[in-house]
């Protein structure tokens, strides 16, 4: 279970935004990056340091300034973290070593 986010009660807010940027990503020939993948990605980068006082417009800001390949690099170090890379074969494992 995640600890909730300083902005998650704000979701609703930015929703139209959020809303935005996923269809300029499936503009740009990205169509499979979700609403909540682009939600999950600020708040663990751009939001990491969560200042209560900033205003909405800021967030705002922040959704539309997502890059794709910043998105993507995170999203990539992400699925390293989740994949599970065993070798069956330990001379696999020593050529890649190699």
């Amino acid at each position: 279970m995640e600890i909730s986010h300083t902005y998650d009660h704000l979701r609703n807010e930015l929703k139209p935004a959020l809303k935005s940027k996923q269809e300029e990503f499936s503009l740009l020939g990205y169509d499979r990056v979700t609403e909540q993948e682009l939600w999950d990605f600020l708040k663990r980068k751009k939001w990491r340091k969560a200042d209560e006082n900033r205003r909405i417009s800021e967030l705002v800001q922040d959704i539309f300034s997502v890059k794709v390949g910043e998105f993507f690099n995170y999203a990539t170090v992400e699925a390293f973290k989740g994949a599970d890379f065993a070798f069956s074969d330990e001379d696999e494992l020593r050529k890649l070593l190699k």
